[in-house]
């Protein structure tokens, strides 16, 4: 009987005869080397030989300072010295109804503040930046544009404000905010214009027009303080906080300010005589909305009043101001603010029908008060 191995043996015979017939043979021992040499060198062409990695520095090589970091250093200078030249020229005012902040107008004492800080109290108390206090009295309310000015009496070293021309702020500046926010006297909050010409209303039916959007914080206690420029100017007065539409949730980085120009003018006249007789800005005498599309629905045309004199309907689209496209209201407002009372702009119009239309109208007056 074969064992297993002898199976194993069998076959291993018949391997080696196979191997060892025609045409079939094994390597020589010079061909098996040779074909070694031969795969060898094949491999070295394939590969090229590593290169030895640099050996790691023993110390780090110092980089050279990032482009621009000395005007970081040149801006934060800057806007120290802002608030700086500016905190003396802003105070608080405390009353027997609540707080705010003010502007010191003139060297005779005179504050120009925003109407809802003073209005209703019958005392008034102004705080300076370098801790001094003063009584002072009421000079005149506007109530409609929601300014007013009060007057410290026998008050020496106070600093008036400068004033910027308003019509020449442009979108993006940066600005600072000054006041007295929840009673923090000489708080400094920073942002930009972040648009002009809003219209926004009081919830007390007045509505202020052509105001200044600001990122630079706003809280209860900045109404009637600054809004400055990096030139140290008043560009506006700080006077309502962004709300949802509600009005219940306060918007964090969207405030107004009434403009500079506004400001003044208002308070020229209310330091001359107590009371705004001219406000000297341009009037159209309609009511309005955004229309769903674009351009401004005519709501109400005033009896008598420029638009009525023109010819303008309710009903009316308003598409364009003196060439000017106009998107939505305030985009009107602020097509409207490039005139004066007086001057003559054409108006185009989008009728009910479709049909279009363009007509001249005579720009009024806006009335002091509704």
């Amino acid at each position: 009987m074969l064992k297993p191995i002898h199976f194993l043996l069998a076959a291993v015979f018949l391997l080696l005869a196979a191997c060892s017939g025609p045409g079939v043979r094994f390597a020589t021992a010079a061909e098996t080397a040779q074909a070694n040499a031969r795969q060898a060198q094949a491999r070295a062409q394939a590969s090229p030989a590593p290169v030895a990695s640099p050996s790691p520095a023993t110390s780090p090589v110092p980089l050279p300072s990032p482009s621009g970091s000395g005007a970081l250093a040149q801006f934060q200078a800057q806007l120290e010295a802002v608030a700086q030249s500016v905190l003396p020229s802003i105070v608080q005012i405390d009353t027997s109804g609540g707080l705010g902040s003010g502007i010191v107008y003139d060297t005779a004492g005179d504050i120009v503040t925003n109407n809802h800080v003073v209005e209703g109290a019958t005392s008034y108390t102004v705080k300076t930046s370098d801790g001094r206090s003063f009584t002072a009295s009421l000079v005149g309310r506007y109530a409609s544009n929601d300014l007013a000015v009060i007057k410290v009496a026998s008050a020496s070293g106070l600093r008036p404000a400068k004033f910027a021309d308003s019509a020449k702020i442009q979108v993006g500046e940066i600005v600072l905010a000054v006041g007295s926010p929840f009673g923090l006297s000489d708080t400094v909050t920073e942002g930009i214009v972040s648009a002009t010409g809003r219209t926004q209303s009081e919830g007390n039916g007045v509505t202020l027009t052509d105001l200044v959007q600001t990122s630079a914080l706003i809280n209860p206690g900045n109404s009637g303080g600054a809004l400055v420029d990096l030139n140290s100017q008043v560009i506006g007065i700080p006077t309502l906080a962004g709300a949802d539409s509600q009005g219940r949730q306060q918007s964090a980085g969207i405030g107004f300010a009434i403009p500079s120009n506004q400001v003044v003018e208002a308070a020229k006249q209310i330091v001359a005589s107590g009371t705004v007789t001219h406000s000297n800005r341009p009037y159209l005498g309609i009511q309005t909305r955004d229309n769903a599309t674009s351009g401004v629905d005519v709501v109400a045309v005033t009896a008598g009043g420029p638009a009525a004199q023109a010819g303008i309907q309710a009903g009316w689209v308003i598409t364009a101001i003196g060439g000017q496209s106009v998107a939505d209201s305030n985009g009107l407002s602020q097509a409207i603010t490039a005139y004066s009372p007086g001057n003559r702009v054409s108006v185009a119009l989008r009728l009910p029908d479709g049909s279009t239309k363009n007509v001249m109208v005579t720009l009024g007056e806006r009335p002091v008060t509704p």
